[in-house]
């Protein structure tokens, strides 16, 4: 960090409030954007990178990210796991353009420099040069110009990476509770991929981060969630911070009978539709309880992720920064290797519930985009973070905010603001 971004960093100050408020530079200053990146994404954190069955042999490859930085996922010859930098050790050019496939090695289309899958540089054209002029020098070592590699997690069908050496282990950053969650959708069984969606949101990534840990706007913006019951205020529901604030899950108990049930909470829900019809009911009434515990829910993951479980729709929702002001979401649904062909069906018409598009999560990039020029144009102005009260504890309710305030404690805490 240079000294004017260390100075303007100084001037920045939180309000007095706490967690109960966010300053609106918050989302808009770039040097909080780049501390932000040095800290969480390229510091001490777990990152996403993909599913184990998006490389299901070796040869396999895909792209993905880390915070800003494209990476390139691989399944070496000997079935190993290895993430290294989207980025040639000789000039710095983008290797791997396609998202996925299928190589013997990665070779830069601007030099030809070529890789293993492991990163290692393995040849270059003219290392000799041409005609006994030219090439590299000879005490120039192949070993030291590989490409950079993170270090790998694998935990059931799921692939993470990190910069850092000083990282924990993967279980001990995730926490038990977490890893419980985590395990009952990809540990059980070997994954088969769904597919994906993608989507450029014009927002700060820290406004989606809030947004998904945000049930007080769920059955009020969604008018799918509230008026066939999948979520409502007057509903069995769950928010959970962990880690510290790092964290988090919700969770509630599905009740087929809900949407026909009506109370305070559910008459103050404009949201709510009688006369919205589903054209295809499997979407909201063949649900299958395959994990027979009734429960639907997700949880984040810090930095990257949101693990979703819609009846028998899987997905992980990955987040990408791009610049103070926008981010990408990619969305990957999943099921199972031994899904059977009415499963199959039924996974892939719920996840219309999800993604750019999702009847369930429609709304909330387009409410986001137009938050982001708000939020820039008054800088010093503040959200208030008070429902559901003060504190970051648990909650068994959808009228809080005790999520927002939990992650907004561990992210002054980290952020030293």
């Amino acid at each position: 960090m240079n000294e004017q971004t260390q100075d303007n960093m100084a001037d920045r100050r939180w309000p007095d409030d706490g967690v109960t408020r966010v300053p609106a530079w918050l989302y808009s200053d770039p040097d909080i954007f780049a501390r932000e990146m040095q800290t969480f994404h390229y510091g001490k954190t777990w990152n996403f990178v993909g599913l184990d069955c998006e490389i299901p042999e070796p040869g396999s490859y895909k792209r993905s990210w880390v915070g800003e930085r494209p990476v390139i996922v691989t399944r070496d010859q000997d079935g190993n796991v290895n993430v290294v930098e989207n980025r040639c050790a000789h000039r710095g050019a983008l290797i791997c353009w396609k998202n996925k496939g299928e190589a013997r090695e990665l070779t830069c289309p601007y030099h030809h420099w070529a890789y293993d899958l492991k990163g290692n540089l393995m040849g270059l054209p003219f290392l000799r040069g041409a005609h006994g002029k030219g090439g590299m020098p000879r005490d120039f070592n192949k070993a030291e110009h590989g490409l950079t590699r993170l270090r790998v997690a694998v935990r059931g069908g799921t692939i993470w990476a990190t910069y850092s050496e000083e990282t924990p282990s993967f279980e001990d950053y995730v926490g038990p509770e977490i890893l419980m969650r985590l395990d009952r959708l990809v540990s059980r069984r070997p994954l088969r991929l769904v597919g994906y969606s993608r989507q450029m949101v014009k927002s700060n990534w820290k406004l989606y981060w809030e947004n998904s840990r945000d049930p007080y706007h769920a059955t009020l913006m969604h008018p799918f969630l509230s008026t066939f019951g999948i979520l409502r205020t007057d509903g069995d529901y769950h928010s959970v911070p962990l880690e510290g604030g790092k964290h988090e899950y919700t969770y509630s108990q599905y009740d087929p009978e809900l949407k026909n049930k009506s109370s305070d909470a559910s008459r103050q829900i404009k949201s709510i539709k009688s006369d919205l019809q589903i054209q295809d009911k499997e979407v909201i009434s063949s649900v299958v309880d395959e994990f027979n515990d009734g429960m639907m829910g997700a949880f984040q993951i810090f930095p990257t992720v949101l693990v979703q479980q819609y009846f028998n729709c899987l997905v992980v929702r990955h987040m990408i920064p791009k610049g103070p002001g926008a981010h990408e979401l990619a969305w990957t649904y999943f099921g199972y290797a031994d899904d059977d062909e009415q499963m199959q069906e039924l996974r892939l018409k719920q996840s219309n519930l999800v993604g750019p598009a999702g009847f369930v999560s429609l709304e909330d990039s387009e409410v986001l985009s137009l938050m982001q020029p708000v939020a820039e144009s008054y800088p010093d102005s503040v959200q208030v973070l008070e429902m559901g009260g003060h504190g970051t504890e648990a909650q068994s309710t959808m009228m809080t905010e005790t999520l927002i305030r939990a992650f907004y404690d561990f992210y002054r805490r980290e952020m030293k603001l």
